[in-house]
Formats: C-alpha cells, sequence, structure tokens
C-alpha cells in the first residue's frame, strides 16, 4: 500500500448530548451520574475516526491505538458537549491527534490519541486467523 496523505492539520468538531447510558454510573466506572471517562474517550475517538475518514479509500478505515486523555471536570448528562480533534502528526499509516472535550466553555478532558490506517479486509482476516490459531 503506498502511503495515504492526509491533509495536515485537519480540525474537525462534533457535537454530542450524552445520556444516561453515558454516565459514571451504568458504564460503571464510578457512582454519580455525570459523563464518563471512558464515554469521553468515546467521544474522542469517534470525533478523530470521522475526521479522517473521507480521506480513505473505500477498504480503509483507521482503528484507535493509543489514548493519554487526562479528564479534568465533570460534564452533566443531557448538556450538549463539543468534541474537537485535530491532526498533528502522521506517520505513514500512524495519525496522532490533539484531542479535547468541552462543556460550555470549561475544558473537561484533553489529551492524545492516535489511530492506525488500515485495509478493512486485511484487518479482519489477520484477526480471523489469530481466532482460530
Amino acid at each position: 500500500m503506498s502511503v495515504i496523505e492526509i491533509p495536515a492539520s485537519i480540525v474537525c468538531t462534533e457535537e454530542y448530548i450524552p445520556s444516561k447510558i453515558h454516565s459514571a454510573k451504568i458504564v460503571g466506572s464510578g457512582d454519580v451520574e455525570v459523563l464518563s471517562t471512558p464515554s469521553m474517550i468515546s467521544f474522542m475517538e469517534a470525533t478523530a475516526w470521522k475526521c479522517v475518514q473521507k480521506y480513505l479509500p473505500e477498504n480503509y478505515t483507521t482503528v484507535g491505538i493509543k489514548v493519554n486523555i487526562e479528564h479534568k471536570a465533570p460534564a452533566p448528562i443531557g448538556h450538549k458537549i463539543k468534541v474537537i480533534a485535530r491532526l498533528i502528526k502522521q506517520e505513514k499509516r500512524r495519525l496522532i491527534f490533539e484531542v479535547k472535550a468541552l462543556w460550555k466553555d470549561i475544558v473537561i478532558g484533553e489529551g492524545i490519541h492516535e489511530r492506525y490506517i488500515v485495509d478493512k479486509e486485511k484487518f479482519l482476516n489477520k484477526l480471523k486467523k489469530m481466532i482460530f490459531s
């Protein structure tokens, strides 16, 4: 595969309204009804994934490979969360994003998220081989 070039420094923003299923109490990461850290990270990953998907050939996608996120402040359930993903570096198939989540103007989380460009069919075939070996 030749290197798929993603435009440098692209920035994408998505908005989410967390529901009860995104709360720490339901996710099992705590016992309060606020946005859970795993859900916040999921929103960050989804935003980064959506950001580059349109630049990939039809049979390609990205998979998350690393997160280094700090959850800095609570956010209530049912209130709009804005997530920003900015591509800061591409190393062949490895994509490195700076991600940030905000509730109102409060930064509730931020950090680095890495994704890897894969051919979906090859990726799934590799997994099948691992399952049946």
